[in-house]
C-alpha cells in the first residue's frame, strides 16, 4: 500500500510513514530501492519524498492526511488517543486544506470507530473516516484493493475528497453511509469469508480424496456455481492460485488469527442487532483450533488443519 501510494501520489508530496515492526519499514525501504542503513539512505528518502517517522503523533503533526491500519479496537483508541493529546498543531498546509483528514482502515467495530470519530470531531482536530479494505497481501500489492468506505454525506465534499485518496491503493471505493457502515460493510464481507474459506478448503480436500486431478477440480470449481475468492484467488492447494499463500507454506497472507477476530467482530455486532447466524459459531470453534497450531499462517491453512491432501 505503502508503495503504491508513493508511486501515485505527486512527487511533489512527502510520504511520512510509521510502523512498530521494524522489518516492515524495513522491507519498504528495499521495496522502493534505498539500501538499510546506508550512510546514503536518508538522502535518498529525501529524493524520493519519503520519511520515516518515530510515532503516528509524529506522522499527524506534519501530514495533511493520515491513514491508520491497526489490528484491534484497542490499538485504534490507543493510537488516536495519543494522536490527539496534546491537541495538534495549525494545518500548514501547501494544497490549501483548512483540516486534516484521517482515514482509519482497520477491521474493528462500528462502535469503536464512532468513538473514535466523535474524539477527532468533539475536539476539532479534523475530519474521521472509516475505509477498511478487501482484496488481501495479493491486492495491496496490485493496487486492487476495494475500500468500504464510511462517511458523512452532510458535510460537503468529504466523500470527494476521500475517494481520490483510497484510490491510489485500490481499484474500487464504495460509499456504504455514513461514518461506521464501511466497517459494517467489511464485517458482513468477512463472515461470508470465514465460513467459504472453510468449505473450500473442505471440498478441495473431498475432491482430491475421491482421486480428482486438484488442477481439474480447481478449474471445475472457479468456473461453475461454487466458485468464490477462497477458491480462486486464494485456494488452499498449492497449484492452483498463483501467489496465494498455499505456495509459500502458508507464508505471508491474511493471518489466521486476524480472521478469526474478523468473524468474532461480526458475531458480536449480529447479537447486537438480533441477527441470526447459525454457521459463525461452529466457524469460530475451527479458527480458535486452527490457531493453536498454525498460529501466523495464512487463513487459508485450514486445509491442512483439516487433514487435507498435499499435492
Amino acid at each position: 500500500m505503502a508503495r503504491n501510494l508513493r508511486a501515485k501520489i505527486p512527487a511533489s508530496d512527502t510520504l511520512i510513514i510509521h510502523d512498530r515492526n521494524k522489518e516492515a519499514t524495513a522491507s519498504f525501504m528495499h521495496e522502493v530501492g534505498i539500501a538499510r542503513d546506508s550512510p546514503t539512505s536518508n538522502n535518498q528518502m529525501g529524493l524520493m519524498g519519503i520519511e520515516i517517522a518515530s510515532s503516528p503523533r509524529a506522522v499527524a503533526e506534519k501530514a495533511e492526511v493520515i491513514l491508520t491500519v491497526l489490528p484491534e479496537p484497542s490499538h485504534v483508541k490507543n493510537v488516536f488517543h495519543n494522536i490527539l493529546n496534546p491537541p495538534l498543531p495549525p494545518l500548514t498546509s501547501s494544497s490549501g486544506a483548512s483540516e486534516r483528514l484521517f482515514i482509519d482502515c482497520s477491521t474493528i467495530d462500528p462502535t469503536s470507530s464512532r468513538e473514535v470519530a466523535n474524539a477527532v470531531h468533539c475536539t476539532a482536530q479534523g475530519r474521521f473516516v472509516d475505509a477498511p479494505m478487501s482484496g488481501g497481501v495479493v491486492g495491496a500489492r496490485a493496487g486492487t484493493l476495494t475500500f468500504m468506505l464510511g462517511a458523512s454525506s452532510r458535510s460537503g465534499g468529504l466523500v470527494k475528497r476521500v475517494t481520490p485518496i483510497l484510490a491510489f491503493m485500490g481499484s474500487k471505493v464504495l460509499h456504504l453511509g455514513e461514518q461506521g457502515a464501511g466497517l459494517s460493510g467489511k464485517l458482513a464481507n468477512n463472515y461470508l469469508l470465514a465460513i467459504s474459506n472453510i468449505a473450500t478448503a473442505e471440498a478441495m480436500n473431498l475432491g482430491l480424496r475421491w482421486g480428482l486431478d486438484p488442477h481439474v477440480l480447481g478449474e471445475l470449481i472457479n468456473g461453475s456455481s461454487g466458485r468464490c475468492w477462497s477458491s480462486e484467488i486464494n485456494n488452499p492447494v498449492r497449484g492452483i492460485s498463483p501467489g496465494a499463500p498455499a505456495e509459500e507454506d502458508y507464508e505471508g497472507g491474511f493471518g489466521v488469527e486476524l480472521m478469526k477476530k474478523d468473524l468474532r467482530l461480526a458475531m458480536e455486532e449480529a447479537m447486537r442487532v438480533g441477527a441470526k447466524v447459525e454457521m459463525g459459531e461452529r466457524a469460530g470453534d475451527v479458527y480458535e483450533d486452527v490457531e493453536a497450531s498454525e498460529k501466523g499462517k495464512d487463513f487459508s491453512v485450514v486445509y491442512r488443519w483439516l487433514g487435507g491432501k498435499m499435492v
